[in-house]
């Protein structure tokens, strides 16, 4: 098998390229990293020396490639499958472009903040910092109302590569700041990538990793 991916079953970063290999059906390994583990995190470093996953490694074609964004396509132009996660159409591929890094920096971003400010030590936390996150995920939310209140994915309506990266975004935002009743249109496009069949998959998978999740505040 040529493709291995290096992940996490509960990084949501990792879960932008399971989808898109979800979506394809496109064959892989996987491995999973444990950067608590000293035999696991030093191998995996010689492969990515920042020590952040997902890496996919391609055998045939003597590549590592670092990043979800560019794993996802990467995957498009090599290992291309029935559904175009990045289109051929230059000005659509640049907008699904713009909407991928808008869930990675304006959601994913701030909700990891929260997450991570639940795992630091007492008396070593960030509230304020943590309050700021919680402004920014409000204004995300805000801005994602009023695109989706008339579209059914995050570009047209195709499902594309900038849906990968909204699905784990949302859901774990959705965990430490809740839409509530305030953001309708985010709740039913969080919903419906929830029924997607390959996000449905990576959720399935990853749910004995859900003890690890700080879900409480504090």
């Amino acid at each position: 098998m040529s493709l291995t991916l290096h992940f996490h079953p509960l990084a949501s970063f990792c879960w932008k390229p399971l989808i898109a290999l979800y979506e394809n059906e496109t064959a892989f390994a996987s491995v999973i990293v444990d950067l608590g583990d000293e035999q696991s995190r030093t191998a995996f470093r010689k492969m990515s020396p920042s020590g952040k996953m997902p890496v996919l490694r391609d055998d045939a074609r003597d590549r590592t490639v670092p990043e979800s964004s560019i794993i996802v396509e990467y995957l498009a132009t090599h290992y291309p499958g029935p559904v175009e996660l990045l289109p051929t159409d230059i000005d659509l591929a640049s907008e699904v472009r713009v909407a991928d890094r808008f869930y990675d920096f304006y959601v994913q971003e701030p909700m990891q903040k929260i997450v991570g400010d639940r795992l630091r030590p007492a008396g070593k936390t960030d509230p304020f910092g943590v309050e700021q996150a919680r402004d920014q995920l409000r204004n995300a939310y805000a801005a994602i109302e009023q695109d989706m209140r008339t579209k059914t994915w995050a570009v047209s309506e195709r499902f594309t590569m900038a849906d990968c990266a909204a699905a784990p975004a949302l859901f774990y935002a959705n965990k430490v700041e809740p839409f509530g009743d305030t953001f309708p249109a985010v709740k039913t496009y969080h919903d419906r990538l929830m029924e997607r069949p390959s996000f449905a998959r990576v959720i399935e998978e990853a749910r004995p990793y859900f003890k690890l999740f700080p879900y409480n505040d504090g």
